[in-house]
């Protein structure tokens, strides 16, 4: 006798449609309150008008339900899955399809394209899509937008083991300047330390995921995080690169 799916194929489409378009118009708690952090003690009068119009720009995308910026991104999908969850569908196809709803539904840009041919998809899919398995019964989808205007100041670097920590630090440093304004700061900076050269930025990728204000559970690494946020703040940047 078989057993009937816990969650149903047409209830992953509906979450997964319903988190696409939120996270293109709603700005996280965590980021619209750093924003206003940010407001609140900057002392130049251009990057604080700056940021006071990012706030502002929130507010008005939440209420009216438009995107927060045109840029709406391609869609990277974290999806864990409870090794003993049944699902008679398949679940990467069933995430695809709440994509295009949630693109369609939202009035969200369609960003992806062929890289050769530069064809779009006219529905951003395929999304970028990471598995990952745990023992519990249970099924976790976050979706991450991610503009490629931040996405392509990413950078990979191959350090030989002798740069140790400060080779890490200047490497990320010296990354910031050459990004400059092109990201449109503020932003979080997400960085990945060793493994292979996929699983380093997949350890980027995921760090975007944190709340703001989190550190790392690791004391030495909490404290190369507080350097590096000190120092890049200090470079003076500020609110899209025209100062502050």
């Amino acid at each position: 006798m078989g057993m009937e799916s816990a969650i149903s194929k047409k209830e992953v489409i509906q979450c997964v449609a319903q988190l696409v378009e939120k996270a293109a118009k709603v700005l996280p708690d965590d980021v619209l309150n750093a924003l206003i952090v940010a407001y609140k003690r900057e002392r130049n009068h251009g990057a604080k008008k700056i940021l006071e119009i990012l706030i502002e720009n929130a507010r008005i995308a939440k209420e009216k339900n438009l995107p927060i910026c045109q840029d709406t991104g391609i869609d990277c999908i974290f999806v864990t899955v409870g090794q003993g969850l049944l699902l008679d569908f398949d679940l990467k196809e069933a995430i695809c399809q709440g994509v295009r709803q949630g693109t369609r539904e939202g009035y969200l840009r369609a960003s992806v394209a062929d890289p050769l041919t530069r064809i779009n998809t006219g529905d951003n899919t395929p999304p970028i899509v990471h598995f990952e398995l745990i023992p519990e019964r249970c099924l976790e989808i976050t979706v991450l937008p991610k503009g490629c205007g931040s996405e392509n100041m990413s950078a990979l670097y191959m350090l030989p083991p002798s740069s140790g920590r400060e080779g890490i630090v200047s490497r990320v440093i010296e990354r910031v300047v050459e990004a400059g304004a092109n990201p449109c700061p503020p932003g979080v900076i997400g960085i990945g330390v060793g493994g292979t050269m996929e699983k380093a930025a997949l350890l980027a990728k995921k760090a975007l995921l944190r709340p703001i204000g989190t550190h790392h559970e690791r004391e030495d690494v909490r404290k190369m995080e507080e350097e590096l946020l000190e120092r890049i703040n200090g470079l003076g940047l500020g609110p899209l690169g025209l100062g502050g």
